[in-house]
This record gives C-alpha cells, structure tokens and sequence, in this order.
C-alpha cells in the first residue's frame, strides 16, 4: 500500500517535530558527555568521534569514562557493548516492520535505532511502509543532527560550567522522560519496575553486565504477564 506525496510529507514534518521534543532533555546529556570526554583526558576529536561512530549516549559515555580510569580496551569496550545490548531487543520489536521496507532501508535504519527513535516509533508500526519509512528516517536524521552538533558543544560548554552545578542529573531524567512516555499500562508499570529494581540489585556487577540481566529479566516478566492475560 503505497501513500501519496502529502502524507509523506505530513509524516517527514511530524517525525522531526516529535523528534525535537525529545532532543530538548538530551541537551544536558550532550553536556555530560562533553564534560565526560575532557576529564577522560582522551583528544577531544577522538572522544567526539564516538558520536557518530557509536550514536549511543549511554554506551559513549561507558567507553569514554571506563578509559579515562584506565580500564583496557577490551573491557571498556566490552561495557559499552553490555550498556548498548538494549538495542537489541528493539530491534526485535521492530523486526516485523522492517521486513517490508526496502534492503536500503534495512541497512540504514538500525543504526539511528536509539532509545528516542524507538520510542517514537514503536506506536507507528501499524502505518503503510512508506509512510512508516518517512517518519522514522525524519526523526532518526533530526535527532542525529543535534545530537552531532550539541555533543561538540558539550566538548567546549561543559567544562566552564561552574563546579558547584550539577548537570549528572541528566541522564536518569532523560531515560525516565522515555520511561513515562512508554508506559501506558500497570503491566509496562511492573516490568518496568522490576527491571529498575534487579539493576539496583546488580549494580556493582563487572562490565555493566547487571544491565542486560535486568532487561532480560524485565523481558521473562513481561511475557510472563502476557501468557497469563491469554490464559485468564
């Protein structure tokens, strides 16, 4: 089913408005990152590097800051890679709506498959591919614009704010902004809960590894849940 040329337009102009309202709370992420990169002692190019290279907040930050303390490579690397596993299981959310896009598209979409995208796109699954296409790749490519041109900033910005300001709250706020944008049920409530609750539990765990329990953790509930609504 194809769509015509103004739908394709109304959903390239709402992916990247939806996608804007989201870059807003990763500004003072970008900022973390920058001021992350500076105290890593890294070169400042090599540290920006990892925006494009890995476009994952969560896992820059992990790689970046594991170095900085000295860890090896391997391990630093080996964390980034645990912090950055959740994608995978978007990417078996949004299995079934890739299979009717074109190879291209195949090929490029995961790699602008970030929490924000998924977020705003996992409630678009049921549209016609083009138009599902069109949205996804307007929000992917805005989201990836800024985040490019404030995780530079933060490389200049952060380290003159003031000492006494705290900007760390930035990543907790922005992944529980996402978190309350997801759930829409108690059953998302619980697992979700759950989840938070086993990487509480496994936070001094090597390598970030308590992150990936935890969502498989979080996963085992959530299917758990749904086979008993069927059964009841």
């Amino acid at each position: 089913m194809s769509s015509t040329p103004t739908l394709q337009t109304h959903y390239r102009r709402q992916g990247a408005l939806d996608a804007l309202v989201l870059v807003v709370p990763a500004i003072p992420f970008a900022l973390v990152f920058g001021l992350t990169v500076r105290e890593s002692g890294l070169a400042v190019w090599l540290g920006w590097s990892s925006s494009p290279i890995m476009f994952s907040g969560a896992a820059q930050i992990t790689l970046v800051t594991l170095v900085g303390e000295g860890a090896s490579l391997a391990a630093a690397a080996t964390a980034a890679l645990v912090v950055g596993a959740r994608h995978l299981f978007y990417s078996f959310s949004m299995a079934p709506v890739m299979q009717r896009q074109p190879r291209w598209f195949r090929w490029l979409a995961p790699y602008m498959l970030i929490d924000q995208v998924f977020a705003l796109c996992v409630g678009k699954r049921d549209l016609p591919p083009s138009d599902f296409r069109h949205y996804y790749l307007a929000a992917g490519i805005t989201f990836w614009s800024f985040w490019m041109v404030f995780t530079a900033l933060g490389l200049f910005v952060g380290p003159v704010i003031p000492a006494d300001m705290d900007i760390s709250f930035a990543t907790p706020v922005l992944f529980m902004g996402l978190l309350i944008t997801a759930i829409d049920g108690w059953q998302k409530a619980l697992v979700a809960g759950f989840a938070m609750l086993v990487t509480l539990a496994l936070v001094d765990m090597p390598s970030r590894s308590g992150l990936l329990i935890a969502v498989v953790a979080g996963i085992a509930l959530g299917l758990l849940i749904d086979k008993a609504r069927r059964i009841w």
